[in-house]
């Protein structure tokens, strides 16, 4: 008999994303093994990490750098297969930890930003995985460059700063329909030669995943409301 007083764990939660990842490739005719689940863990502290990772999540997504510095290096220690993934608007001024301490960056949005990472990396001998992030609903108050802007910003990056590009990256409006955000990145990504696209959170990464997202950011889906 069920016991009504269970209450589901970040680990019971993240099998169901998987299944549901797997799913939703299924359906859209996909391998679900070419799609990166990125486990949000900004906000949660080591102890609330910690079954997540030794449950076999090995992906995990930070929004500040500061944060980050803070909670990950013993878990990092103890877990070394992790990989941090930075998917908050990042300063210029941060372009150095960041390089040093994430294995991709989810937020290059102007130049500023692209010329530091670009000078970090040349400097510590590190290669990232970078995704441009494209504000596709043009809201003034998000992060992300202008979609009229995307393609110069992206031959910027690919041509004269000889940046790894891996992909494109967005968030949609929480008013609009993402279909339309996904649906545009996606074929946005396919005149720039892109094959990344990081696109789809809790609420919405299995219609991602039906518009091609090779890396869904969860959240929420996983360790619960912060």
């Amino acid at each position: 008999m069920p016991d009504d007083n269970y209450q589901e764990t970040p680990v019971d939660r993240l099998k169901h994303v998987n299944d549901e990842i797997v799913a939703a490739a299924k359906a859209a005719g996909r391998v679900a093994d070419g799609i990166e689940l990125v486990a949000v863990s900004k906000t949660f502290d080591a102890e609330a990490i910690r079954p997540v990772i030794e449950a076999g999540q090995r992906v995990f997504g930070e929004n500040r750098v500061q944060e980050a510095e803070r909670k990950w290096p013993p878990l990092r220690a103890e877990f070394p297969g992790v990989k941090l993934h930075l998917i908050g608007p990042l300063q210029s001024n941060k372009a150095k930890e960041a390089v040093a301490f994430f294995d991709a960056i989810h937020t290059i949005d102007r130049e500023k930003i692209a010329r530091a990472v670009a000078d970090e990396m040349a400097k510590q001998g590190r290669s990232l995985e970078l995704f441009i992030q494209v504000n596709t609903g043009e809201e003034p108050q998000k992060a992300g460059v202008m979609p009229r802007e995307a393609v110069a910003f992206v031959a910027l990056c690919r041509d004269q700063l000889k940046l790894p590009l891996a992909g494109l990256m967005c968030i949609p409006p929480v008013d609009e329909e993402p279909a339309v955000h996904f649906a545009f990145l996606a074929k946005l990504a396919r005149e720039l030669r892109l094959s990344g696209l990081s696109m789809g959170m809790s609420s919405d990464f299995e219609t991602a995943i039906a518009f091609g997202a090779t890396h869904v950011r969860v959240g929420s889906a996983i360790f619960g409301t912060r």
